[in-house]
């Protein structure tokens, strides 16, 4: 196929050898799929902003460190220069979290670089290599959803004791490899310790899952394990090897009403984002 223009640089300084074809697109960045000598992997093309719908939240920058004072002031009031950097430091969140993400054994794509809004990374194939699918596009039995619940909350957990959320994990953004469920899509990660709405995000992330694998393992639907799982990291008794039960006892203290209207305002914009991949 035609070289896409925004891979151009990537072929010219030999990074990538040939584009095979367009994998998808989506609201926040195409796919493609290369070959970097014997290797196919993938390039993800980010958009530009205002091509994409889904609009950052404040929520998810928050704690995100910044080159120098100069580029922080810029990004507060909004200036063209602040966009581009802004625009810069989202798609950085992704590549350090798919690094930080990797190193720590979590099962991400392998990043190899991002060179001008392209990040090239390994392509996740299922077990006859092709291109692996979406946990949403397939079918699964009562065993298979409670095998990868179960997987992937121990996902969760080794990316928590990696000091980072996902912010926005659901069955759009896990794809189902040849070794089992691979966690995608990482713009908006988030650093647990830095952001003060780490919890909330890790619970509804956790809650997104047991939404979904409750279709077909309805005993999951009432579970805890976000809010456990987030006990024990505050208490700073959260390891890998941590037993979760998905039952905790119920606390008696007033509510925090600020805290729930964030968490309002994060399934909001969690709901955006999965009416904006229904329709990719």
């Amino acid at each position: 196929m035609k070289t896409p223009k925004r891979l151009l640089p990537l072929v010219s300084e030999g990074l990538v050898d040939e584009v095979l074809r367009q994998l998808m697109s989506g609201k926040e960045a195409t796919v493609y799929i290369v070959r970097c000598g014997e290797d196919i992997r993938c390039a993800k093309v980010y958009k530009d902003a205002e091509q994409r719908s889904f609009r950052k939240s404040v929520s998810y920058q928050e704690g995100r460190k910044t080159k120098n004072s100069r580029q922080a002031r810029a990004m507060a009031k909004g200036s063209r220069y602040g966009r581009q950097m802004q625009e810069e430091a989202w798609q950085s969140a992704e590549v350090d979290a798919l690094y930080r993400l990797a190193a720590a054994g979590v099962k991400v794509p392998q990043p190899y670089l991002c060179h001008e809004g392209v990040l090239l990374m390994d392509l996740v194939t299922d077990a006859d290599g092709h291109p692996a699918p979406r946990l949403n596009d397939i079918e699964l039995s009562v065993e298979q959803a409670l095998e990868f619940h179960a997987g992937l909350l121990g996902e969760v957990v080794r990316m928590l004791c990696a000091g980072i959320i996902h912010g926005d994990l659901s069955e759009y953004n896990i794809l189902v490899g040849a070794e089992g469920p691979v966690i995608i899509d990482l713009p908006q990660a988030v650093d647990a310790a830095g952001n003060s709405n780490a919890g909330a995000m890790l619970e509804r992330d956790v809650a997104n899952l047991a939404g979904y694998f409750g279709r077909f393992a309805p005993e999951l639907l009432d579970s805890q394990y976000g809010k456990e799982i987030w006990r024990l990291y505050e208490a700073g008794s959260l390891t890998l090897d941590s037993r979760l039960s998905g039952r905790i006892e119920a606390e008696q203290r007033i509510a925090d009403v600020d805290a729930v209207l964030e968490e309002v305002k994060l399934a909001l914009l969690a709901e955006e984002r999965r009416r904006l991949y229904q329709a990719a």
